[in-house]
């Protein structure tokens, strides 16, 4: 096994054996030692906020923790049609829907689809909340590569409908995505185009998510997907699109028997605005510090603005773990796949914390060129 291999199923083994007891913060213990963290996807910091779990406490006072039924019963609580208006108004979309997590808002939408007959057509790396089947077959080609040669690949796709799903940008790899292409679309067909937003929602375009970055084109209908449970800091997952869509999702009974989302976290949803807005900026203030002091190494792939540090250099992860600093390495999506190696930066950081970081990198940085 070659020394590379060794450090990838190393980070594998030592990122399984991260059990802790409490949710990670700044800072997290494990046996008795504490790592600053810098993993995870609470970009805005809202879980690890005291205010926002104050919140939190008062609105299960009111609604529980769950509520026990299907939202299509005779019996429903008013707050999600309220929360889905401010959400839709939010991004710009014309209506919203919630659901029980980011992977049912996905798959509520895909199975709709089925339905419909139609051609799917998948971009590079699309997330599995779109998949179709168990196991699809993802283009390995890059992002703008596939765009390029998109619309020659539905001129060979029998006619009927297409329902094209991407993700809004790659997370892992901190890239995003152009959507331009979407201009460029043929028109001689029914086009839906999904997108999942779980890691732009909140954090792209003011937080309002890739929904105003879309064109909009006659027969290219939008759907956009996301996950609550990163940025937005809630268990449950939302559908953006137009009002007549998200009816028909309703109907289905892929939606009508699911359980909806903890109606208390809408309602502190509701009250948050000052948070989300707080969240919002120290975000961008330590994405800011983060980039100037961890660019200059060259050892990252960033999408500027973004919080998300990429790294080929996977012994970093070893590194900065020796130096009680615990970064994401693991593999995703799958055990088979490998070990992808970024920091994560979130508004609960301190400068302290990021300075700290970039010292141990560019520690790591000097004995890679004595080496």
């Amino acid at each position: 096994m070659s020394e590379k291999a060794k450090d990838r199923a190393d980070v594998r083994q030592k990122g399984e054996n991260f059990v802790i007891s409490h949710l990670p913060n700044r800072t997290i213990v494990h046996e008795e030692k504490v790592y600053r963290f810098f993993s995870g996807t609470a970009y805005l910091g809202l879980p690890q906020h005291l205010s926002f779990q104050h919140l939190m406490a008062d609105a299960i006072g009111r609604y529980g923790t769950v509520f026990g039924s299907s939202r299509n019963g005779n019996v429903r609580l008013g707050i999600y049609e309220v929360a889905e208006a401010k959400m839709a108004d939010a991004t710009g979309a014309e209506s919203a829907l919630t659901v029980s997590s980011g992977m049912m808002a996905g798959q509520v939408v895909i199975n709709w689809l089925r339905g419909q007959k139609g051609t799917f057509v998948y971009a590079p790396a699309a997330h599995p909340a779109l998949w179709h089947e168990p196991v699809v077959a993802l283009p390995s080609i890059s992002f703008a590569d596939w765009t390029n040669q998109l619309s020659r690949q539905l001129q060979t796709v029998a006619s009927g409908p297409v329902f094209i799903l991407a993700n809004a940008l790659n997370a892992v790899r901190s890239d995003y995505y152009d959507f331009d292409w979407v201009n460029d679309l043929p028109d001689d067909r029914p086009i839906t185009l999904v997108v999942d937003d779980s890691h732009g929602l909140g954090v792209l375009n003011q937080g309002r998510g890739i929904w105003p970055q879309i064109s909009h084109k006659s027969n290219v209908q939008l759907i956009v997907t996301a996950s609550l449970a990163k940025a937005m800091g809630m268990p449950g997952g939302v559908i953006f699109g137009e009002a007549t869509t998200l009816t028909n999702l309703r109907r289905t009974a892929f939606f009508g028997a699911c359980s909806p989302m903890p109606p208390a976290n809408l309602d502190v949803y509701l009250q948050a605005d000052a948070l989300y807005a707080e969240g919002y900026e120290r975000l961008q203030q330590n994405i800011l510090l983060a980039e100037k002091l961890l660019l200059p190494t060259s050892l990252f792939r960033h999408a500027t603005g973004y919080p998300v540090f990429f790294t080929e250099h996977d012994e970093l992860y070893k590194h900065l773990l020796e130096n009680e600093i615990l970064i994401y390495s693991f593999a995703y999506p799958t055990a088979n796949d490998r070990a992808n190696t970024r920091i994560v930066i979130s508004a609960f950081h301190t400068s302290e914390d990021i300075q700290e970081l970039a010292d141990s990198v560019n520690e790591f940085q000097r004995r890679g060129r004595k080496g």
